[in-house]
């Protein structure tokens, strides 16, 4: 399979690559993560003026219409810088409401920068079970209202519109729902990433039902599916980082009169990182590839698969960087231990390892045989 990028892609790459090297730098992101507000308007206005926003909205809305392969390009960039504004969260809110199809202007605000928009994946309870739902709908008459509590929502209050799946007699359903819709509690909090976390709690607050009424449950594992090879590709990009990161430092740290990159026992450690990080890339890869497969089987299978190898090369790559750095490694001066970090939540995020091996062993395609 050919993984070359487009000259288009490439292009685009490197643009976004030399605005944040130049605009985001370590320093600077470190100042928006100590800010109240946790983000940067102008960082915001700079990617729709890049075309950050509008590369996933359809072209109908006014968008690109990119693609995966387009989204990993620009995932693995922001992971690469450890940008803090809340992209991911509105990509994914952008292809929600894309396999809805039939919320065209809220796509046309989202690609032009002028909204933001969270999924709400989790609740406090379930851990990483997406369909343990307890928040539920309930119908009056044309309208819905919702009641229940997500957790851990990325961005969430830095959100205009969250999208949120709730079960509807008994079926899941998703609801967009504004965040001036009022009787809606959010509370802000600061994940240990440096990025932003908010709890929503609703208690008849009025939503907006969205499209794909018969296929609810499964239009809601697609979101995830979007989400998850979204940040599998923003991980390659801090894996990429942090080896980089630590060969320098090994090239530069002296002991015994010579630089420790000198020492085959910590060479050989570094190319296990690397191994590891190319592993992790080429499943990703594939998983970028597969999202819009027809079948839904085969697109959860590589899915799952990425995210549990990237996970495992993520923790790896991320203990042995530190330790290479010695205790410098472990100080927030520096930015190896903040792409620690953001690999340990990505980690976590929809998912652990040993849930996306359990997922991938319980899908029809993978079965054992026994002598």
């Amino acid at each position: 399979m050919d993984f070359t990028f487009s000259d288009e892609q490439r292009q685009f790459r490197d643009a976004l690559a030399r605005y944040l090297d130049k605009a985001y730098t370590f320093d600077a992101r470190q100042k928006i993560v100590a800010s109240e507000a946790g983000v940067d308007e102008q960082h915001w206005r700079a990617f729709a003026e890049l075309g950050l926003l509008a590369l996933p909205v359809p072209e109908a809305q006014g968008g690109f219409d990119g693609g995966p392969v387009d989204m990993l390009v620009v995932m693995q960039e922001l992971g690469r810088a450890l940008v803090v504004e809340p992209y991911w969260a509105t990509a994914v809110g952008i292809e929600a409401l894309r396999l809805c199809a039939d919320a065209g202007d809220l796509l046309e605000r989202a690609g032009r920068g002028e909204i933001r928009l969270a999924v709400a994946f989790n609740e406090p309870h379930a851990r990483h079970d997406l369909f343990d739902l307890r928040t539920t709908a309930t119908a009056d008459g044309d309208r819905f209202t919702l009641e229940g509590t997500k957790s851990m929502v990325q961005h969430g209050a830095q959100a205009d519109y969250w999208i949120v799946p709730a079960r509807l007699n008994g079926e899941v359903a998703l609801f967009v729902a504004g965040k001036d819709a009022g009787n809606v509690r959010v509370t802000e909090y600061r994940t240990i990433d440096g990025q932003r976390a908010a709890t929503l709690a609703f208690d008849r607050t009025p939503v907006t039902r969205l499209g794909g009424h018969d296929k609810g449950a499964a239009t809601f594992e697609r979101i995830a599916d979007y989400a998850t090879f979204l940040l599998c590709a923003e991980a390659l990009g801090a894996l990429d980082a942090l080896n980089r990161a630590t060969v320098a430092y090994a090239k530069e740290r002296q002991q015994f009169g010579m630089p420790i990159a000198r020492f085959q026992a910590l060479q050989h450690r570094m190319v296990d990182m690397l191994i590891h990080t190319e592993q992790a890339r080429s499943i990703t890869y594939l998983a970028t590839t597969r999202y819009r497969d027809d079948d839904p089987a085969t697109r959860a299978q590589a899915v799952s698969a990425a995210k549990a190898r990237v996970g495992q090369a993520a923790r790896f790559v991320g203990q042995q960087a530190v330790q290479l750095h010695g205790g410098m490694g472990m100080t927030n001066e520096l930015p190896a231990a903040h792409w620690f970090k953001r690999l340990s939540i990505i980690e976590t995020t929809l998912g652990d390892v040993d849930h996306h091996l359990a997922r991938f062993a319980a899908l029809p395609a993978f079965s054992v045989t026994e002598n």
